[in-house]
């Protein structure tokens, strides 16, 4: 806890006593200066936005895409159901540094996507728009393999007197599996969130408009090699974490079911 004392101390000095040689947890002038200047001198919360829609977006892709993914693996039977888990399996195996490069080149190379013609040149592709940071990660290998772990913790019976109902798949999936794997996708859903918040590099790379910048972004610009301004960085670092509590104080019961269960099981 005590990293985090700091950072709220810190945000709660005025610029002087934050570069005081004097250690001090408390501060001895309050201000919430560098809070206001964090939001009245730059574009903070454009990029507050930003971060908003790229985690939330992505959190909802990811829960769908992730648990169909998650209950045809488990729950549907299929040639070819092993091969396709593998290499679901064996992308998660492979760092995402190394796939940076390829991904941005199919990004900025996409046909017909930001001024690119059917052969992807021309333009920029799906860079500087949401767009470059969702549709690489709308479904991820984790997601699949997450949910996957999640439906075959479900009895496979309630999907088959539904079928012998008449019910069509698709139906079985939302009006009988997905509401019991609300626990597992709350879970996945805080793990995607605080990813997509807290993104940084990749943003970085595929957004050079400052009014694309995410919050993570946006932070680092208050570090320079001439200055480094520790009140709004500090400031900002506060407000950024605020988001990720909220979201684990609602889901916490979830999480704790979850656990619960898989330890039940």
């Amino acid at each position: 806890m005590l990293p985090l004392i700091w950072t709220l101390s810190t945000s709660l000095k005025p610029e002087a006593e934050i570069i005081s040689s004097q250690l001090s947890f408390i501060p001895r002038t309050p201000t919430v200066e560098n809070y206001v200047s964090l939001f009245v001198d730059g574009p903070f919360a454009r990029y507050l936005a930003n971060s908003f829609i790229i985690a939330a977006v992505g959190t909802i892709t990811n829960i769908f895409f992730g648990s169909l993914g998650g209950y045809a693996l488990a729950k549907l039977q299929f040639r070819g159901r092993g091969a396709v888990f593998g290499s679901f399996l064996a992308s998660m195996m492979i760092p995402a540094i190394v796939t940076m490069i390829p991904t941005f080149l199919v990004l900025r190379h996409f046909p017909l996507a930001g001024g690119n013609d059917l052969l992807g040149q021309g333009g920029i592709g799906f860079l500087n728009s949401y767009a470059a940071v969702l549709v690489p990660y709308a479904a991820g290998a984790f997601a699949v393999f997450f949910m996957k772990q999640v439906y075959e913790s479900l009895p496979s019976d309630l999907g088959e007197a539904a079928r012998i109902d008449g019910a069509s798949e698709f139906r079985i999936f939302t009006s009988i599996y997905f509401p019991l794997s609300r626990a597992g996708a709350a879970v996945l859903a805080v793990l995607t969130f605080q990813a997509g918040w807290n993104a940084f590099l990749w943003p970085l790379i595929v957004f050079s408009d400052p009014n694309m910048y995410t919050a993570q972004v946006g932070l680092a610009s208050y570090v320079n090699e001439h200055a480094t301004l520790y009140g709004p960085l500090m400031a900002g670092t506060i407000v950024t974490s605020i988001p990720v509590l909220i979201i684990f104080m609602f889901a916490q019961k979830y999480i704790v079911q979850n656990f619960a269960t898989s330890g039940g099981k």
